[in-house]
């Protein structure tokens, strides 16, 4: 399996309040659907539309990030009924597959909210590494 495309199809952010008392910040991936895909360049190989929604949301009512995009991947035949199979059956990624996606998914996914969260003046939902003095 190979990952060819990544692409945002909504970025929307939304900020309703600068009071970040008792803020709770979550975040959630869905996977929306997973489809063939067709290409008129690559027909050797099967092509997967994998949608996605990954959502985060600063509570109570203080502001909400909400990304949507497409993951394209391309695998041969074998893999692809495979996976299309256990997407059908039980709506779930086949067990060697689900850690790379979700992981490719939250890297692109949490570098764009981050750019978001920055721009917008919100908390960053994850913590970047910082600089300490030890002499103190």
């Amino acid at each position: 399996m190979k990952i060819i495309g990544f692409n945002f199809t909504k970025v929307n952010v939304e900020k309703e309040s600068n009071d970040f008392k008792d803020l709770k910040i979550e975040s959630n991936v869905d996977i929306e659907s997973v489809e063939e895909a067709k290409s008129d360049i690559i027909s050797k190989e099967s092509l997967i539309e994998v949608r996605f929604r990954y959502v985060i949301s600063y509570s109570p009512n203080i502001a909400k990030v909400d990304l949507k995009g497409i993951l394209l991947l391309m695998v041969d035949s074998k893999e692809f009924k495979s996976f299309m199979k256990s997407w059908k059956d039980k709506e779930i990624f086949p067990s060697e597959y689900k850690v790379m996606l979700f992981n490719v998914i939250l890297k692109k996914s949490n570098i764009k909210a981050l750019q978001l969260e920055d721009e917008m003046g919100l908390p960053l939902h994850i913590p970047l590494p910082t600089v300490k003095d030890i002499k103190k």
